[in-house]
């Protein structure tokens, strides 16, 4: 080869590897779980669609931090992704806090509506104003409680039970009308408190207990739903503000379809996890007084509608 082409080939080889951007992005559970089948089909799809230029270096089961520190990583560019919870987002983005309301959603078909539709937008919108990008609604499940002490069929049976809750206080306030002790914690340190007795209980969707085995540290699980947790796949400002118009359109897509394969593991595992919760020994309740949880939480709502508006609540609860 002669000189000259072979400096062309060296030139056009290094350029390449110059422009492939490895973005690193993480979440809570592990990498067969929810979060882990959603982000994976998120980075195939933008890996695919930058045609290698942008690839996903992931971080399951908390290996960058909890969800919380991950946020703030991504907010201020030290991280490139996060697939989180809803529940620590409020600390950053206070208008999120009112999908955290208990009995807010009536069912998946409900929630899902409401995230992907103009609520859901104005809310990324609420997102982006403070630093986060929010590229798709993805879903954490229906919240449901387990313990190591009682069955809890109703609300008065949760009573005095110390609860591990995540970090946000729209779900302490509502769980302490139930009785319930909340003890907020960072995911991370659950299993072990769990295990050491520190919490008694924690509350989370049934692919969270499958994935995180909390079947090995809690001996009942009352299928509560008493609060929709969803998702949000967030890049940093720093990524998206270099992206041109047509990669940004190729996250957004991609994120999409990140969002419908997270959300169908979740119908999956809600069909077919609670028979091998059962049969790891786990006691399931599977016809919980839902109407005594509603009414303890009723007075909750009223302090509710003080902070983000009747309004604002009747808007969601009246989506079809």
């Amino acid at each position: 080869m002669k000189p000259l082409a072979l400096a062309a080939v060296l030139a056009a080889a290094a350029t390449g590897v110059q422009a492939q951007t490895i973005l690193k992005i993480g979440y809570a559970t592990s990498a067969t779980s929810h979060y882990g089948v959603g982000t994976t089909v998120f980075c195939d799809e933008m890996e695919k669609g930058t045609q290698g230029r942008y690839k996903c270096q992931q971080f399951p089961s908390s290996a960058l931090g909890g969800e919380r520190e991950q946020i703030e990583a991504v907010q201020l560019g030290t991280q490139d992704l996060v697939n989180t919870s809803t529940g620590p987002l409020g600390n950053f983005v206070p208008e999120v806090k009112i999908v955290d309301i208990p009995f807010l959603f009536r069912d998946y078909d409900h929630a899902r509506k409401v995230m992907d539709g103009p609520i859901g937008q104005d809310l990324q919108k609420k997102m982006a104003a403070r630093g986060l990008i929010n590229l798709a609604w993805t879903e954490n499940g229906f919240r449901h409680m387990t313990n190591s002490k009682r069955p809890i069929h109703s609300a008065s049976d949760a009573a005095g039970l110390k609860m591990r809750t995540m970090e946000n206080k729209v779900h302490m306030d509502g769980y302490k009308t139930f009785g319930i002790l909340p003890t907020p914690m960072a995911f991370p340190e659950l299993f072990t408190a769990l295990q050491q007795g520190t919490v008694d209980g924690q509350e989370n969707p049934i692919p969270v207990i499958l994935a995180s085995k909390f079947s090995q540290v809690q001996k009942y699980l009352s299928l509560t739903g008493h609060v929709y947790s969803p998702a949000a796949l967030i890049l940093s400002p720093a990524v998206w503000n270099k992206l041109s118009d047509a990669d940004k359109k190729v996250f957004t897509e991609a994120a999409k379809k990140g969002a419908a394969a997270q959300r169908k593991k979740v119908n999956d595992d809600e069909d077919t996890g609670i028979a091998l919760l059962e049969k790891d020994g786990m006691v399931v309740d599977k016809k919980v007084d839902g109407a005594s949880f509603r009414k303890a939480v009723a007075p909750a709502y009223a302090e509710f509608a003080k902070e983000f508006g009747a309004d604002k609540i009747a808007a969601i609860q009246a989506v079809k």
